[in-house]
Parts: C-alpha cells; sequence; structure tokens
C-alpha cells in the first residue's frame, strides 16, 4: 500500500513536471516576441495586420517581466509595448461613420507617444472642429508603423489615408478638405497625394490645404507669412518654458535656443535653412535650426554645437520643430543614449548647462491657429 502510494505520488510530479514543460514550450520566447513585432513594424498594411497586432500584444502580455527586457529584435525592444507614454483612452480616433456632407480630414505623419497625440494632434484636431462646426473633422495618419504599434499596443484603431479616404465614400461624403499637419511639402506629404490623386472623382469637391510652413521656394533666403509665424510662436513658448520674459533677456543670460526637426534628403530640406533665414530676419541671434537626419548638412548636430560655440553662448536649451513631441524628440532629442544630442551636447564641455523642453508644436495655440486659417483659406477659395 505504501508502495503504492509513493508510485502515485512520483507519477503525479512528473505529470505536472511533463504538463509545466508543455505549457513553457507553447509560450513565446522574447526572441519570438521580437519576430512578432518586427513583422508589424512595416509601412504596408495587408490583410494579416489586424491579426498580428493581436498575436504581438498576446504574446507579449505572455512573458514574465523578466523575459520582456530580453525583447529584441530588427525594430523591437521592450520599450514597444512596455514603455509608458501617456494614456491611449485620451484620446480619440476619429474614424466615426454618418458624419454628413461635409468632411475636414485632418492627415498626420502620427505619433505612438500617447500623451503627444492626445496634447499635440488631437489639440489640432479640436481646434479645426471648434473652428468648422458645420463640418466633421476626421483622422487619418500616414505611417503604418505608428498605426499599428498603436492598435497592438492600445486596441485603437487609427485610419491609414487610403482607409480614411475609402470611409469618407462610404459616408456619402461630397464636399472634402484634407489638411496635413505635415512640416512642409516632403516625402510624406507626397505619398499623401499620390493616395489623394485616386480618389478625386469620388467627390464633388475635393481641397487639399497648405502644411504647416506652406510653399517652399526655391533657396534658403525665401521666408514666408506661415514661416514667420511659427518661428516667432515657437521661439516665444521656448522662451516663457525657459523661465524668461523675452528672448533679449535669455541671449544676456548666454542662452541659445535650439530648435531641432527631422531633417530630409527631399528637395524641401530647403525649408529649414529658410527657417534660419527666418529667424536671422527676426533678429532672433540666438536661436539656431538642426535637424535629426543632418539634412541640410549645416543643420547637422556636429554643426550647430559648432556654430553655438563660436557665437559664444554657455547654455543651450533642446527643443522639437516637429509637430509633436514623440519619439525623435524624447529619443534623438532628449534621450539618455551616447548619440542623443543631449548627451552630445553635454559631453563636448563647451556649454555650462544643456536643458531639454519636450514639447510639440501642436499644442501651441498659435500653432493650431495657424492650422485652421490654412484650412479656412481653402474651404473659403
Amino acid at each position: 500500500m505504501k508502495k503504492k502510494l509513493i508510485t502515485n505520488l512520483l507519477t503525479g510530479i512528473i505529470t505536472c513536471s511533463l504538463l509545466f514543460t508543455g505549457c513553457s514550450e507553447k509560450a513565446a520566447k522574447p526572441s519570438e516576441v521580437a519576430e512578432l513585432i518586427d513583422a508589424i513594424y512595416v509601412q504596408e498594411r495587408t490583410d494579416n495586420t489586424d491579426e498580428q497586432c493581436a498575436k504581438a500584444k498576446e504574446a507579449w502580455d505572455a512573458l514574465t517581466d523578466e523575459q520582456k527586457e530580453l525583447v529584441e529584435g530588427e525594430n523591437a525592444d521592450s520599450d514597444y509595448f512596455g514603455r509608458d507614454t501617456g494614456d491611449a483612452s485620451k484620446d480619440n480616433p476619429l474614424n466615426q461613420d454618418d458624419i454628413g456632407e461635409n468632411e475636414i480630414l485632418v492627415a498626420s505623419f502620427g505619433t505612438s507617444f500617447n500623451n503627444s497625440r492626445v496634447e499635440d494632434i488631437k489639440g489640432i484636431e479640436d481646434a479645426i472642429q471648434k473652428a468648422n462646426p458645420n463640418w466633421s473633422v476626421r483622422r487619418a495618419f500616414t505611417a503604418q508603423i505608428i498605426i499599428n504599434h498603436i492598435q497592438a499596443r492600445d486596441e485603437e484603431f487609427i485610419d491609414n489615408m487610403q482607409q480614411a479616404m475609402e470611409r469618407a465614400v462610404a459616408n456619402g461624403v461630397k464636399n472634402l478638405v484634407i489638411q496635413p499637419t505635415h512640416l512642409m511639402h516632403g516625402a510624406e506629404y507626397d505619398e499623401l497625394m499620390g493616395v489623394v490623386e485616386t480618389y478625386k472623382s469620388q467627390f464633388e469637391t475635393l481641397k487639399i490645404a497648405e502644411p504647416l510652413l506652406g510653399e517652399v521656394g526655391s533657396d534658403a533666403s525665401v521666408t514666408n507669412n506661415d514661416k514667420k509665424t511659427v518661428a516667432k510662436a515657437l521661439t516665444k513658448a521656448a522662451v516663457k518654458d525657459a523661465g524668461y520674459n523675452n528672448l533679449n533677456e535669455a541671449e544676456k543670460d548666454s542662452v541659445a535656443f535650439v530648435f531641432m526637426g527631422h531633417g530630409t534628403s527631399h528637395t524641401a530640406r530647403v525649408s529649414y535653412s529658410q527657417m534660419q533665414s527666418q529667424m536671422k530676419a527676426l533678429k532672433y541671434d540666438n536661436v539656431f535650426i538642426g535637424t535629426v537626419e543632418g539634412e541640410p548638412e549645416e543643420t547637422s548636430c556636429d554643426a550647430v554645437m559648432d556654430a553655438i560655440a563660436q557665437a559664444g553662448y554657455k547654455k543651450v536649451i533642446l527643443r522639437p520643430l516637429m509637430v509633436v513631441a514623440g519619439d525623435h524628440a524624447n529619443n534623438d532629442m532628449a534621450g539618455d543614449d551616447e548619440d542623443s544630442w543631449l548627451s552630445v551636447f553635454n559631453n563636448s564641455g563647451n556649454f555650462d548647462s544643456v536643458d531639454v523642453q519636450v514639447t510639440g508644436l501642436g499644442s501651441i495655440k498659435a500653432i493650431q491657429k495657424l492650422y485652421v486659417k490654412h484650412t479656412a483659406d481653402v474651404i473659403n477659395n
């Protein structure tokens, strides 16, 4: 009897062990989760995208906290699902139907940083809706990579451009205005226009408003009222957030402001040089324009840092020249890595202090008003 009891006990232990092993084998490993994330880190939506997003999150949730730290792939890392970027429930994807005949589609590159999406992109959308109560404002993102990230992590479904255009057609929209929140007539704007072109015949009227900085212009010396408005609004906000009454007061305190854009190889890169020309025209001598990509060349991190050092400024404040304070602002500008602008400026030894303002253009009221004006210009034209 005793021998049989021991045998049954051992059998039970072995069975439990086998069951546990089987469960462990079925659970995804960190490397497999990374592969699932990499599979949705793509710019093309397919028939499998929704299923892939759900599988990636389900596999992530099954990992232990220790395993989550080990997730690393070509683009995947533990921050993809693990980083806290704010409350997604405060956002509105603006993908409702039955909206009437008049639609304003606000098209943005997008951001997976929830707080910035609410403050910057939603801030612009809300301002446009308030100014146009007889129109229905809807949203589209041009970055499928970002759409997939938000969908997988937060179960928030945002239309890409094609989905948004199809939705407008299905809703019976007759008059469609598209307001890009893109900074300039660059690559993303061109891609947007390519999608829109195929839908022209589907609406009675279809109009596209100007991006933030307006027309590009022929060379670095060309400015316009849009660039002037942006230069004034951004500088005013940066000076206020730095605790100064005006730019002259900051300059006397040896402070230089660096507004960091993305940069591009597109011909529209001259817009960054034009913004620097605009700063000079306004006599904002302690304001410098930089770009993550270093295109144009004079906007590279090293070039901007050298210009500031040669001008004799000892304090630096970094702030994004971007609609949203997303990945580039938080990582490339203000991150802890040694190649972030904050680290490079600090490690140069040329400055007494380097501070950051992680705030997007979209949260500035004067910038929101400029988008409202651009929308009104095409509606009334």
